[in-house]
């Protein structure tokens, strides 16, 4: 219906928001069951040939643009959703809230003793990726930087092996690009991962969320934190599951106006 939708021009923008973010939680399910994107991309296709073959005003059409409002109807109004991951998961909240920023969408890391909260968060109408961390012996890292796969180097994730846990879901050191945070700041307590009293935050461009939006959902990313060192620099690494961050992200945009 996602097919039939743009190309007939079935659906609000928030709906086929919805039906973005469910089509991204199931392409997720189905590369953890062992599908292969090429077997989901030939799915795709015969999706859309077949809503290509159905007109848009005939009566089979309708009644299945129909049976997808009423549906909508109930998901609109979710203020909150979990998508779990393989080992993570995301926490996805409807919030306008207008003071302070909030989570919209977050994961929750732990590393050593030092932990990270990190996704979309927003004041008002605007989200950004963000990660807001605290760390335990007060250190000050003065840059972070998102580390991902780059597509363009290689097609497919590095998923390691069972058991081996998010760093072994890394991109081999010559495939991987970064993104550096383009603000830092106090974080507010709004954002502080559970338990910490102070921290920073990190805002990340629009691109990084984008490029994190089109990976493989069973693959990981790192957020390396800069610190300044007696003999250059140290980096501490936070790792994130992409899961369904893809799926979350249409959720919020898929809220009722």
């Amino acid at each position: 219906m996602s097919a039939a939708g743009q190309r007939c021009g079935l659906f609000s923008p928030e709906l086929a928001a919805a039906l973005d973010s469910a089509a991204a939680q199931a392409r997720g399910a189905a590369l953890r069951a062992g599908a292969s994107e090429q077997s989901l991309a030939v799915l795709r296709q015969r999706a859309v040939a077949r809503a290509a073959g159905v007109a848009c005003g005939s009566k089979d059409m309708n009644a299945a643009a129909a049976r997808v409002r009423a549906a909508f109807d109930g998901y609109a109004h979710l203020q909150k959703m979990n998508f779990p991951g393989d080992l993570s998961d995301w926490t996805a909240q409807r919030s306008q809230a207008q003071r302070t920023m909030v989570w919209r969408l977050a994961q929750t890391s732990r590393f050593g003793a030092d932990s990270m909260s990190f996704g979309l968060a927003g004041q008002g109408g605007a989200s950004a990726l963000v990660a807001a961390v605290s760390f335990a012996d007060g250190a000050q890292p003065y840059a972070a930087r998102l580390v991902l796969r780059d597509v363009t180097r290689a097609s497919q994730p590095c998923l390691g092996q069972a058991g081996q846990g998010l760093v072994a879901r890394m991109p081999l050191a010559g495939a991987r690009t970064a993104y550096l945070a383009e603000a830092r700041d106090a974080a507010p307590s709004s954002l502080l991962p559970y338990g910490a009293r102070t921290g920073l935050v990190f805002r990340f461009p629009h691109a990084a969320a984008d490029a994190l939006a089109g990976l493989d959902p069973r693959e990981a990313v790192a957020v390396e934190f800069v610190f300044q060192g007696r003999v250059g620099d140290m980096v501490r690494t936070a790792y994130v599951e992409v899961g369904d961050f893809a799926a979350g992200r249409a959720f919020l945009a898929a809220a009722q106006r």
